[in-house]
């Protein structure tokens, strides 16, 4: 007996040994990458996948299959990932996988077999506005230090006036080695382009949409290897950062991942705060699947069965469409985002909670650089869906909302009383007064809400693929004097107490001013007319505060306790 206990622990002991070598080899191999590349591509076991929650706030997760993670990792990261005591194994990077064909001319990559050089890229954008100006127009979101922009397509059949109809954003490969989305883009917006006079389909979606694309979110990432090859592209961007875990958060606050905004970031929420963007999708790559709101948190989003409903039709049209096993990492080819893993920081949470823009994550290929001979055939299974989605944003509730006597457009908030949560409501755009809220069929109790204005409530029905138009007209009065005025105005304020920095906002009607005072009645705020995010910064003490909402032109008062960590 003795000798077998001796005989395993020495077993034990040489294991241990090899493992520790081993890992100091992944450590090594890891460091490398990091030093190279300024990231590192890694996988890891994890038998307890509750887990999650707290490492996602220290690695970027690519992907979960079983119980096995992919993940990314800047230096700072890999140091935290590091203290888990968690065995890895580095992987090669995705955008070093293959050859990569390239070209730099931009005739050449219209035929969509090669991926375009930097200067190609932007010339082919140039084109696409020049040689179709009644209908495209080319929008530089921001030019970065590195010299590359930020650019956009916009397409509609009058592209320099805004006009009563859906705005719809596609944007691809905020993950800068995430390519297939950035192909893809290019390709539709060729299609529209050329379609448009010659296919009705086309026609009518160019006529009614006003269609904004961006191929490339994160084009230093994608260009790290230089102008003239995407072979090496990384998933950061220049400063390591990962720009999809860069936003605020409905749930995690303002820097879930303790770094600053970055240039990418700061231009898209600008770009998103000058539109009001109805209806998007961003893609992605390294699984195959239709990741619908939200990612934060566990909550389901009033809209999930329309959520559910859009995403099958993109999932099923594409199964139509491909081969036996493509955008099936889930049998359906649909996720609900925090089911599959959280994410804290997101472009999608952030643009479905602060901007009122329904937002989905697509991720079209488990390769995340593809080679060029298949982007045709992934365009084959995926065009259909693409058109099919924009479409869904001319269906649900649309209209404009005006004053009654004067006509002018109005800024108005469109609530549906027990229904809406979390930021579902939406806004008109006051240029135009436009408001489009897309839903599911149904029958619903509408509320329409303009400072200064007597609230109107309607009943609705609202049928699926179908367009339902509902204009308003408000009327100038004092609230004071309608029985709705009578009523304590809705609202909530959390998380209560507040522990991550900031607190959310949410009202069933507009909030007009925000005063916040500490407990002795002193004010430590400047007073403050709220945008439509309602995202307040509570960078005070740890103490109880009191905060002061004017709505519908009363003043309520809230209690809100601040925990600081």
């Amino acid at each position: 007996m003795k000798k077998l206990f001796l005989l395993l622990f020495f077993v034990i002991s040489v294991f241990r040994i090899v493992s520790a070598q081993s890992q100091l080899k992944q450590t090594n191999q890891a460091l490398q990458d990091i030093n190279r590349r300024g990231e590192v591509y890694f996988c890891f076991l994890l038998s307890d996948l509750s887990q999650i929650s707290m490492i996602t706030k220290e690695i970027s997760i690519s992907n979960i299959k079983g119980n096995t993670v992919y993940a990314y990792a800047n230096k700072k990261e890999f140091s935290a990932f590091s203290n888990r005591k968690i065995d890895f194994t580095v992987l090669p990077a995705p955008s070093e996988l293959y050859p990569v064909q390239m070209s730099s001319d931009p005739k050449q990559v219209l035929t969509w077999n090669y991926y375009p050089t930097y200067p190609a890229y932007e010339t082919l954008m140039i084109n696409f506005a020049a040689d179709h100006p009644a209908i495209c127009k080319l929008i530089t979101i921001a030019t970065l230090a590195s010299g590359r922009k930020l650019l956009a397509l916009r397409i509609s059949d009058n592209v320099n006036t805004e006009e009563n109809e859906p705005e719809f954003l596609y944007t691809s490969s905020i993950h800068g080695d995430e390519l297939t989305g950035a192909i893809l883009m290019l390709h539709l917006a060729d299609y529209l382009l050329s379609g448009y006079d010659i296919d009705s389909r086309i026609t009518n979606m160019v006529d009614n949409f006003d269609i904004v694309i961006c191929p490339l979110a994160n084009p230093d990432g994608t260009y790290k290897g230089g102008d003239n090859t995407v072979y090496g592209a990384v998933r950061y961007n220049a400063n390591f950062v990962d720009l999809n875990r860069n936003y605020p958060d409905p749930q995690a606050g303002q820097h879930p991942d303790g770094n600053a905004w970055q240039p990418e970031t700061v231009a898209f929420m600008n770009f998103a705060e000058q539109n009001t963007f109805t209806m998007g999708a961003n893609f992605h790559g390294g699984a195959e699947v239709v990741n619908y709101p939200w990612d934060t948190w566990s909550i389901l989003s009033a809209d999930n069965a329309w959520w559910i409903y859009v995403s099958h039709e993109y999932a099923d049209t594409v199964h139509l469409n491909s081969p036996a096993g493509y955008m099936t990492l889930y049998p359906s080819g649909i996720t609900n985002g925090y089911a599959w893993y959280r994410v804290t920081g997101g472009r999608q949470d952030y643009m479905n909670f602060f901007k009122h823009c329904r937002e989905v994550t697509i991720e079209l290929s488990d390769v995340k650089l593809l080679p060029a001979t298949q982007l045709v055939d992934h365009w084959n299974y995926n065009y259909r869906s693409l058109l099919n989605y924009i479409e869904e944003a001319g269906y649900g509730l649309h209209g404009l909302v005006t004053d009654s006597v004067t006509g002018d457009p109005l800024l108005a908030k469109i609530y549906i009383s027990g229904f809406d949560k979390d930021s579902s409501h939406v806004y008109t755009d006051p240029q135009v007064g436009d408001y489009h809220r897309l839903l599911k069929s149904g029958s619903y109790n509408v509320t329409y809400l303009a400072s200064g204005y007597l609230p109107k409530t309607i009943s609705v029905q609202v049928t699926d693929k179908q367009t339902t138009v509902l204009n308003v007209k408000l009327l100038k009065g004092a609230l004071s004097t309608n029985p709705i005025a009578t009523v304590q105005p809705d609202i909530k304020i959390y998380p209560n107490p507040v522990t991550g920095g900031s607190a959310i906002i949410e009202s069933e009607n507009m909030v007009q001013m925000l005063i916040v005072k500490d407990m002795s009645g002193k004010v430590i705020n400047s007073p403050t007319p709220l945008t439509k995010s309602h995202l307040i910064k509570c960078d005070w003490p740890s103490g109880i505060y009191i905060f002061e909402l004017k709505i519908m032109n009363k003043w309520i008062t809230k209690k809100v306790q601040v925990i600081k960590d």
